[in-house]
């Protein structure tokens, strides 16, 4: 019985070390797959009786693979900005084809753009949540697959910006005569993005006194053509030793200098409010009244600049350690699209691993949470970055000497049990 046991425990020596090495072959050949986790072997002794002192049943051994799906992998910099790295706890959250229904996890960034503006690894496209363009996610709750949609980067493909302000550096001229008139242009955006001229007219009331008027919005790429209506105005402006000192309104009263635009014939919405900054309330603006001291004083404009601009196309997406996906367009806009949702698990390492780097959840992972990156202990992100395999090649060989010598061993044990045999069958004949 001792001899077919010590066979026995050395063929599961041998079943046991041609895992170890098909383990360690896997390994190897992942040495340079992005996102890999390295696994290792878990070798366990068979018992098929208790010992005695005089007895000795011989087991064996088994042995198993064991996941390290949570060990963090070196993060290597790229050139790829969509390309994404996980440094902490944490899965990107994919789901197969566009309206997939399975929620699928990797740790492989490797993500591309694809032509209908999808950010996809092959088949499996990445989740995230849409928000405001503050970086805001909109959906209510954010713990909840069903709040996260297929991240596409084309979802603006272009946008502009009405204008709501208006900051203006200038200088009225003390030394004109009452009853001169002096003017400027301001270029004022609406929604749809189409430049507008509005003309200023400063009209000298009294000694430091003026009073401003809009005019019509026109268009600036055809001053002939009435684009709109201005609404409020005009207002008086008394300057006391060259600085402002108060804005009233048609009525006497004090007020901000404010304006709006109604009926706009490019079909945008109407610009409710542009508040006009000349340094009222500690603003940037400066509006000043000294001597010009010319023969033919007129208004000294330093400058006039508003926040609205023109339509622009998206030229590039960039995406922050908070997984804010940022939109740059080429009118110097800066839109936050979408946020980059992150899994965790209880246990990460009860995952079952499919082709691809893709992780599935199991009943040994436990159920998955959903966080915004770089909160609640999950992982920040970083763009044009990678995390590298966990595979370290010297120890792999290390792990291969061990089992190629363990096997012959185990090979030996049975070569030597034959012999055993042998000797004893030639006893009997």
């Amino acid at each position: 019985m001792s001899l077919l046991g010590a066979m026995n425990s050395a063929v599961t020596a041998l079943k046991a070390q041609s895992t170890a090495l098909a383990i360690i072959s896997d390994n190897l050949s992942n040495s340079s797959t992005t996102g890999y986790k390295a696994n290792t072997t878990s070798f366990k002794t068979l018992v098929t009786q208790s010992y005695s002192g005089t007895s000795y049943a011989s087991g064996g051994v088994s042995a198993s693979v064991r996941q390290n799906i949570t060990n963090q992998g070196v993060i290597s910099a790229t050139s790829n900005s969509t390309d994404l790295a996980l440094d902490g706890d944490g899965f990107f959250v994919v789901t197969y084809g566009t309206s997939g229904e399975e929620t699928m996890f990797t740790r492989d960034g490797e993500f591309e753009i694809d032509a209908n503006g999808f950010m996809c690894i092959g088949n499996y496209y990445l989740q995230g949540w849409e928000t405001d363009s503050d970086g805001n996610v909109i959906a209510g709750s954010t713990n909840s697959s069903s709040t996260l949609e297929d991240i596409n980067v084309n979802r603006f493909t272009g946008t502009a910006e009405a204008t709501s302000a208006e900051t203006i550096q200038a200088n009225l001229p003390a030394d004109a005569e009452i009853g001169d008139t002096v003017t400027a242009t301001m270029e004022v955006f609406d929604a749809l993005g189409v430049s507008h001229t509005v003309t200023m007219s400063y009209e000298k009331t009294a000694a430091n006194e003026w009073e401003l008027s809009f005019s019509d919005p026109v268009l600036s790429s055809d001053t002939s053509s009435t684009s709109g209506t201005v609404t409020g105005g005009p207002f008086t402006l008394t300057f006391a030793d060259g600085t402002l000192s108060t804005i009233t309104d048609s009525l006497g009263a004090a007020t901000e200098l404010e304006i709006g635009i109604t009926g706009l014939t490019t079909g945008a919405s109407d610009i409710s409010t542009i508040a006009i900054d000349i340094g009222q309330d500690s603003g940037t603006g400066s509006l000043t009244q000294y001597s010009s001291n010319s023969d033919d004083p007129d208004i000294s404009i330093t400058s006039i600049t508003g926040d609205g601009v023109e339509y622009g196309a998206m030229s590039s997406v960039e995406i922050d350690d908070t997984g804010i996906i940022w939109a740059h367009f080429d009118n110097g806009m800066d839109v936050a699209i979408y946020k980059i949702a992150v899994a965790d698990f209880p246990n990460a390492n009860g995952l079952e691993v499919t082709n691809g780097g893709i992780y599935r959840q199991t009943a040994n992972s436990g159920d998955f949470t959903l966080h915004e990156a770089g909160e609640d202990g999950v992982a920040t992100i970083t763009a044009s970055a990678l995390e590298t395999s966990t595979v370290d090649t010297s120890d792999e060989f290390t792990r291969m000497i061990a089992a190629q010598q363990a096997y012959g061993a185990a090979s030996q044990v049975i070569s030597t049990c034959s012999d055993m045999f042998d000797d004893l069958m030639a006893a009997v004949r």
